[in-house]
């Protein structure tokens, strides 16, 4: 019976697994590359392992399939934490010491938008819409 519980959980995280969204941790240069080749733009995630906003978007927006979907078919998608070199600086550069943010480049490295702060999936969702339209 353990075996199936077990069997079962792997199963179940595995799928979840394939249906979030998924961040590189390449550098930014790399990044920008992967979006050139692939026709797509850029969304970077701006967050900190302490930042309870931070997690709480990880645990119920990233996690989602539907946002998964969305998500990888438009960009290539890059994660940085803000206590760390490559996140201080894109926080210095394009926040205000605020995270989580969210930023959305085209492949020639040119801001289309941010995101700011913690939401629903709906309204994440809606706020990348909006600057996917501009």
């Amino acid at each position: 019976m353990k075996k199936w519980i077990l069997l079962l959980a792997v199963t179940l995280a595995a799928g979840a697994a394939q249906a979030q969204v998924r961040f590189e941790t390449a550098s930014t240069d790399a990044v920008r590359e992967m979006a050139v080749k692939q026709g797509k733009l850029v969304f970077i995630d701006l967050y900190a392992s302490w930042c309870p906003p931070c997690r709480m978007m990880e645990r119920h927006v990233f996690s989602r399939k539907d946002v998964g979907d969305f998500m990888s078919q438009r960009f290539v998608a890059a994660k940085y934490d803000t206590d760390k070199p490559t996140g201080k600086e894109l926080l210095k550069r394009y926040g205000n010491d605020a995270i989580p943010l969210y930023l959305i480049f085209d492949p020639k490295g040119e801001l289309l938008g941010r995101i700011q702060g913690a939401s629903s999936p709906e309204e994440f969702m809606d706020s990348v819409r909006k600057i996917l339209k501009r």
